[in-house]
């Protein structure tokens, strides 16, 4: 199945772009994850926030947010990263991650860049280059740690 990459700045996103990603982050985070958490949290729409976006057929299948190093002290931050049911098993997260370092590169090169890895995704985030930073903590009931990338590659 082909799917098509784009990332947009949020001043681009269409409303019906917006509400496909809200959307998939609700279905996956909040009903199937079973995280009871204020997901829409004000840094969607604001400073140079980039959406990534994997579709196929006109269906979201893969997401991610990334969040100017200017907003969050320095660092370029990965999150919401999602992959929806439909999407699974064709190994989009390997290819979202790619995009998202990609649009990184592009926009911020240099810069460092953190996230937040559910604990149990730190070796496929360390296919990517990134370390672990720090200890597991809680977040919503699920095991995290933070990641720092080290080298792209």
């Amino acid at each position: 199945m082909t799917t098509d990459w784009l990332c947009k700045h949020h001043n681009d996103l269409g409303k019906e772009q917006l509400y496909a990603i809200l959307e998939l982050r609700s279905k996956v985070f909040v009903a199937e994850q079973k995280c009871a958490y204020q997901d829409v949290d004000g840094q969607d729409l604001t400073g140079d926030t980039l959406h990534v976006m994997g579709w196929q057929d006109d269906q979201l299948v893969a997401y991610a947010r990334i969040l100017d190093p200017e907003s969050q002290g320095g660092d370029v931050v990965i999150g919401r990263v999602i992959v929806a049911v439909e999407g699974r098993g064709q190994k989009l997260g390997h290819t979202l991650l790619e995009q998202a370092l990609k649009n990184i590169e592009e926009y911020w090169a240099g810069q460092p860049v953190f996230l937040s890895a559910q604990a149990h995704l730190q070796p496929f985030y360390e296919q990517h280059g990134f370390n672990t930073q720090g200890e597991i903590y809680l977040e919503d009931n699920i095991p995290h740690i933070g990641m720092r990338l080290t080298s792209q590659g």
